[in-house]
């Protein structure tokens, strides 16, 4: 399987290719850099491969929750060249792809996902490492206060995403004793997109490039004109 995957819904920007397993990703922390920085990465990945857009299975990309014009950009990236090379597009949560970096990066079965939303509030959902190593969620992605996020199930849970950075105090108060640690200064990253965009695909989850739409959360979304997040 090939599979090219792309993940802008924070500050950071990087871009991956799967390769029958293997993973090579490219990946920058570089706020309201997305625009300029994207394309060159998937060329500088896809002329190392010796790839070109037809030779791939599928596209993916991290469909969010996460800064509204860093979504955007990845869902028009995706479906560009899915639109242009006739491919399947299997659009990944943002939010599974950050607790997947907690498994890639730090052995964590029970993630509990956090994204600051701004306005004092949090994307949030949990998850939890199946027999493969891939995240499956254990609740459903919801925007709110971080006082009022869902109680985790269980214990020996750990926190990743920028809203624990944001509002640790206020989501360890609000989850009492079940988490154990966090990694508030992680951010998703295109290679965990990839590992599960790969298993979502071979188990038939692709759409239509038409139909790789972005998830935002919030009914209402402010409209801007940066070209980054």
């Amino acid at each position: 399987m090939k599979l090219l995957a792309i993940e802008t819904a924070t500050e950071a920007c990087s871009a991956a290719l799967y390769l029958d397993g293997e993973v090579r990703e490219l990946y920058e922390f570089a706020p309201r850099q997305h625009t300029r920085l994207l394309l060159d990465m998937v060329d500088r990945l896809m002329g190392e491969a010796g790839l070109s857009p037809v030779r791939l299975d599928a596209l993916a990309f991290g469909r969010g929750p996460g800064a509204f014009t860093g979504v955007r950009i990845a869902t028009g990236v995706a479906q560009g060249i899915a639109y242009g090379a006739d491919l399947p597009v299997v659009p990944v949560s943002t939010l599974a792809a950050l607790a997947q970096g907690g498994f890639r990066e730090f052995g964590w079965t029970r993630v509990a996902a956090a994204i600051d939303a701004r306005m004092n509030e949090v994307y949030w959902a949990a998850y939890g490492a199946n027999d493969a190593g891939l995240m499956v969620a254990h609740s459903d992605e919801v925007v709110c206060p971080a006082e009022r996020v869902p109680l985790l199930d269980g214990e020996r849970w750990h926190g990743i995403g920028s809203g624990w950075q944001s509002y640790a105090e206020a989501l360890k108060r609000q989850q009492q004793e079940r988490v154990l640690d966090w990694q508030g200064e992680y951010l998703p990253h295109a290679q965990d997109v990839a590992m599960l965009a790969a298993d979502a695909f071979a188990k038939g989850r692709a759409v239509s490039a038409g139909e790789a739409q972005p998830v935002y959360l919030r009914d209402q979304v402010v409209h801007s004109p940066p070209a980054g997040t």
